[in-house]
């Protein structure tokens, strides 16, 4: 139904949009600087489950409705921009307690996100990216070959090639900044302002997505 033409030129089409850091990816340098690898893959997986969800909606018509619509577009725009600033200010209070409790950890009333909150907010983050509604509802589509079966179904089929891209590149990233993580836990206050610079990140990025005009 799907033939390798179309999972290739897609892939094209798609790579260099999804190399390209963006909010996904700014997403998980933030929560790996601030808590670690194990959160930011968490992060990862929720926000591939969010993405395809995206695809879904998409493959089930409702597409061409947040294209056309800009009200709607800006709505999921605006939430999860406001979600990643909430985000932000969660990481900088973490790394301000880690100020008080370097020598004791259990005591940080913050705290990290367990893995379950982790993939959690990485869902909220995948499926309110504007860069996915971008690649899913409006460069997906141009590969679906009509005369071939089921649209739906090309669609579900061709969106796991870049939310499977999305996912090598967004953990590479997140095994990065991790692996740099490593390095700033040898000094609390190195450690502290990793947190606070992640947590800075986190609220750039949203400030960032609640201004950009997305809807083309």
């Amino acid at each position: 139904m799907v033939t390798s033409e179309q999972l290739i030129g897609l892939s094209l089409a798609c790579f260099l949009l999804i190399v390209v850091p963006g909010p996904s990816v700014l997403f998980v340098v933030g929560r790996a600087l601030t808590y670690g690898r194990g959160v930011a893959l968490a992060s990862v997986a929720g926000n591939t489950i969010g993405t395809y969800l995206v695809a879904v909606l998409v493959a089930l018509g409702i597409g061409p409705l947040l294209e056309q619509s800009v009200l709607l577009f800006h709505v999921i725009r605006l939430a999860g921009a406001g979600y990643l600033i909430w985000l932000g200010i969660t990481a900088l209070r973490h790394a301000r307690a880690s100020t008080l409790t370097a020598a004791n950890p259990a005591a940080d009333p913050v705290g990290p996100p367990s893995r379950r909150q982790a993939v959690r907010s990485g869902m909220v983050v995948g499926f309110s990216n504007p860069k996915a509604f971008i690649i899913l509802a409006a460069i997906l589509p141009q590969f679906v070959d009509r005369s071939a079966g089921s649209v739906p179904v090309q669609m579900l089929i061709l969106a796991t090639v870049p939310v499977l891209l999305g996912l090598l590149t967004d953990s590479g990233w997140g095994l990065a900044a991790g692996a740099a993580r490593n390095w700033f836990a040898r000094s609390p206050r190195r450690l502290v302002r990793a947190g606070q610079t992640g947590g800075a990140a986190m609220i750039g990025l949203g400030v960032s997505v609640a201004l950009a005009n997305g809807h083309k």
